[in-house]
């Protein structure tokens, strides 16, 4: 009995991770489907990254760029300064760049309860090849195959058919260059509405679908040179 007991067991932990592993599967693949350059929404999904323990309310963007500038300093990243914070309705936003290069290192969202700072999920932790969850390309393939194939302007105008396609009336602003990627806020009647990213690679679009209402936003001037892939 004891014998046939661990057999059976052997056999039900076996088709356990048969199904765990199908489903793993089946979210994986379906990110570049629902990103697609046809006009697909996006998926908010990522993967946990390391965050600071936040223990008051942010208030202002002074306080949440201060609470972005300690998370970087705190990870030990360096040669890198925030360069924009915005503030929406769920959440502060922050772009972190290169001081040298001027392209983007990672995106950050700030809790306005907590204060809490975390990597953004979606593109900044699944397309950033040098500072993301996927350092050489996503799965180690098509994202990370040298510079980039997509053009800054290249990546305005697949936005733009983005939005004609999904949120007619809205405009696409001027494209961020992140590594493997581009992000761009888009207006509608000369107000940010929201924020959308594009594949540098695969022209796929990624809508940021966890901010919530655009608020308020402050920008520094940061050192900018042509980006090796322009």
């Amino acid at each position: 009995m004891p014998k046939k007991r661990t057999l059976w067991l052997a056999a039900l932990g076996a088709v356990l991770l048969i199904i765990i592993g199908a489903l793993g599967v089946g979210v994986m693949a379906a990110g570049p489907g629902l990103m697609s350059r046809g006009f697909g929404w996006g998926c908010p999904w990522g993967f946990p990254g390391p965050d600071s323990n936040g223990d008051a309310a942010v208030t202002s963007l002074e306080e949440a760029e201060e609470l972005a500038t300690a998370y970087v300093a705190r990870i030990g990243l360096r040669d890198v300064h925030v360069t924009e914070v915005m503030e929406f309705e769920l959440n502060y936003y922050a772009i972190v760049a290169e001081e040298n290069s001027g392209i983007g290192a990672m995106e950050l969202l700030i809790d306005p309860a907590s204060g809490r700072v975390s990597p953004e999920p979606g593109p900044n932790r699944m397309w950033n090849t040098r500072y993301g969850m996927h350092r050489g390309g996503m799965m180690g393939g098509r994202y990370s195959e040298g510079p980039m194939t997509v053009l800054a302007e290249e990546a305005e105008e697949i936005a733009q058919a983005w939005l004609d396609h999904n949120m007619p009336g809205a405009t696409a602003g001027e494209a961020d260059p992140f590594y493997g990627y581009y992000t761009l806020h888009f207006m509608r009647d000369g107000q940010v509405e929201g924020m959308l990213s594009v594949n540098g690679y695969s022209g796929d679009v990624w809508y940021h679908s966890w901010h919530g209402a655009f608020v308020l936003m402050s920008e520094h001037e940061a050192e900018s040179r042509p980006a090796p892939w322009d």
